[in-house]
């Protein structure tokens, strides 16, 4: 694939390129809804089968399935997690030296696979083992697809474009939600089958998307700053035929040149310092986002189907009508809110949905060890809060992507995630799965009280070291490191 692409003999030790600025000029078209399409579906395949594994979860302790514990899917989810950090880690160091598009391929195809092996799991071990594969490739399509998106779609675009793609995860939630009771139907499916069902389909419809991925080019950027301007100039030249294609109006000239020092890798060094040097602050920031964001979603989604059966007595089968409206809410957030995130602005926005969140969360957290709340009051206090946060948790992706060079952006998204995911969430699902075993609703209260208290020092953060990037070139929110 692109990996193996020559590089020329005598690379020119300069390149001038206006291929950012052409890239930025873009109108919405169709070329720009397919790259969503092709590169975002996978959110909402994974949050299908996510979904479907916390919807499931109470049904998965019945000695007629996988006969597990509440710290047992605990520790499952923490499997899932921490495959997902490593994915990140090797899959983002990929994708900055050999590409974006090489790296998003085998990443589905590792996600697949551990999708599918899921349902012919058979005890404790294979699950947790499989659900690490399935997080492996999750944790590398993070990488690998949020970096090419930004550099694909227009500055004007680009905020509320990732809040919506980060953001339909919960489209496919809303989907698993609605599935669940159906494969827990003992009329239907004997216990042991329904669930198999579902991560089967999951594998079997994400196989569409390979199909879809081949309209997604590999990113210009990218190519420029690795002596591949050919490439860039012929794939920039496609993008703007396709464009054209589909618009009544021609392409406006620009001038805003970029001059580059390419080079065929950048070393980690190089990156590393760039990161802890001239960028600590904003290092700072993306770090606080994610763990912030992580906690929460660890913490609070992948138990909530044991909460409800635990605290509220709500039967198996009827968890995923529960779960229907929180998947509602997240979704529902970034498409009403992503615009905001380009016109009202970054720093605004993402300080205040992070406080929003944490201040809800707070009162919620309160109202719950207290004891007065039911399963249907509990569900509306999540589908407030998760409209809020989903927007704010999207954001920090954002931000981690956006906000570093060109030649680290991958990298930047991979760090990011997964020392935000091992600090904040690696360890939130088996926490919360013990806190539920102990049948206190105040010891749970105060994890919720913990995820309410990261969020608010998320809204400080931001605030205190936050990018005002809307509407900017990702040139000029922070040089490439070949541009020096």
């Amino acid at each position: 694939m692109d990996a193996a692409v020559d590089f020329p003999a005598h690379p020119p030790s300069t390149i001038s390129t206006l291929i950012p600025a052409r890239l930025d000029r873009l109108p919405w078209s169709r070329f720009h809804l397919l790259v969503v399409m092709g590169l975002g579906i996978t959110w909402i395949l994974d949050g299908l089968e996510v979904t479907i594994v916390g919807s499931l979860g109470p049904a998965l302790q019945s000695t007629d399935t996988l006969n597990l514990s509440s710290a047992d899917l605990g520790s499952i989810a923490s499997f899932y997690v921490i495959g997902a950090v490593t994915g990140a880690l090797i899959f983002g160091w990929i994708t900055d030296r050999f590409g974006r598009r090489l790296v998003f391929y085998v990443t589905l195809l590792i996600y697949l696979a551990g999708v599918l092996l899921s349902a012919f799991a058979w005890d404790f071990w294979s699950f947790a083992f499989f659900r690490l594969i399935t997080g492996l490739g999750i944790g590398g399509e993070y990488a690998a697809v949020n970096s090419a998106i930004d550099e694909l779609i227009p500055a004007k675009y680009r905020g509320r474009v990732d809040l919506i793609v980060n953001g339909s995860f919960w489209l496919g939630a809303a989907f698993g939600a609605l599935a669940a009771p159906i494969l827990l139907d003992r009329n239907l499916f004997s216990p042991d089958l329904g669930w198999r069902f579902g991560f089967g389909i999951g594998a079997l419809l994400g196989t569409s998307i390979l199909l879809l991925r081949r309209f997604v080019p590999e990113s210009p950027r990218w190519l420029v700053t690795h002596w591949r301007r050919d490439e860039a100039e012929a794939t920039v030249k496609d993008i703007e035929r396709r464009v054209e294609e589909s618009s009544a109006d021609k392409l406006p000239q620009v001038d805003q040149r970029l001059t580059v020092h390419p080079q065929r890798s950048f070393g980690l060094g190089l990156i590393f310092s760039a990161m802890i040097g001239k960028y600590r602050d904003r290092s700072i920031l993306a770090l606080t986002l994610m763990v912030a964001q992580s906690f929460l979603y660890n913490s609070v989604f992948f138990t909530f189907g044991l909460v409800l059966a635990h605290f509220y007595h709500v039967p198996s089968q009827h968890i995923g009508f529960y779960v229907l409206p929180l998947a509602i809410g997240n979704f529902c957030g970034p498409l009403a809110l992503g615009s905001l995130f380009d016109t009202v602005g970054r720093k605004k926005m993402i300080a205040g949905t992070f406080a929003l969140s944490g201040l809800l969360l707070a009162l919620t957290a309160a109202l719950f060890g207290s004891g007065v709340l039911t399963a249907v009051t509990q569900t509306i206090a999540w589908f407030t809060i998760f409209f809020f946060a989903s927007a704010a948790a999207s954001s920090a992706y954002l931000t981690a992507s956006e906000i570093f060079p060109l030649e680290t952006r991958a990298l930047a998204i991979a760090v990011f995630y997964a020392l935000g995911t091992a600090i904040g969430g690696s360890f939130a699902p088996t926490l919360f799965g013990w806190l539920i075993e102990t049948g206190s609703s105040w010891k749970v209260s105060a994890g919720y009280g913990v995820a309410a208290l990261l969020l608010l020092l998320a809204a400080v953060a931001e605030l205190k070291f936050g990018i005002d990037a809307e509407g900017k070139s990702l040139e000029s929110i922070a040089d490439p490191l070949s541009a020096k």
